[in-house]
């Protein structure tokens, strides 16, 4: 069945065109790694995600083809179908609003390319916190256009690192992979000073990271 004719699926209002389009250009860019069907699902999928957890409806188609063009890279990734050059790390929290998101972009940045970066969330919320995007902004980092996202298994899959923050079990367990939990405080509910304490704490940890990263690479 194609997307035009699943107007009745819950969580799909009126964006059929633009995902059968957005299906289409996947499916071109994954040729000979994955079947138009599990294109279409994937993209589905991602956007009746997206859709739920989206606080302003007007992101929704970018964020839609960001976090499903990203799901399928991670994908191929763990079928070894695409390369991985560099160590690929995975943070989560529960929203994705605030400790996963400064770990991604402070490790995006000291990293300098040595390392592969996502975020998930178990629960995400609708948007960044507000005082995380600050704090952020203070070290000349921009968080404009990242969101949260649901913790899905084809990243985690695709991790060599899984680094979770107060999201207990919520990642599946797969042999050969490195996990840690970071005991970190919540950003939720901290003013902008408490923020900045918790962000200095990651940006250390994430420094401690890629030091063993480098250490370890052949």
């Amino acid at each position: 069945m194609d997307l035009a004719q699943r107007r009745g699926m819950p969580g799909l209002a009126f964006p059929e065109q633009y995902l059968e389009r957005l299906a289409a250009e996947l499916t071109e860019r994954f040729a000979g790694v994955f079947s138009a069907e599990t294109i279409e699902r994937y993209v589905l999928e991602s956007y009746t995600s997206i859709l739920r957890a989206s606080t302003v409806r007007a992101h929704v188609a970018v964020r839609t083809a960001r976090f499903a063009t990203d799901r399928l890279t991670a994908l191929a990734q763990a079928k070894g179908a695409i390369e991985r050059p560099v160590p690929e790390v995975l943070f989560v929290c529960e929203q994705n609003a605030g400790r996963s998101q400064m770990a991604a972009v402070l490790t995006n940045h000291l990293g300098a390319g040595r390392v592969h970066v996502r975020s998930a969330g178990s629960s995400p919320s609708g948007e960044l916190n507000p005082a995380v995007v600050a704090a952020i902004a203070e070290l000349g980092l921009d968080l404009s256009e990242e969101f949260p996202k649901p913790l899905t298994d084809d990243v985690v899959q695709a991790a060599d690192v899984v680094i979770t923050m107060g999201c207990g079990d919520a990642c599946a367990i797969y042999p050969g992979k490195r996990y840690e939990d970071w005991e970190l405080d919540d950003p939720a509910g901290l003013d902008l000073e408490g923020v900045r304490r918790v962000r200095d704490d990651i940006r250390a940890r994430v420094e401690t990271l890629l030091g063993e990263l480098a250490s370890a690479a052949p």
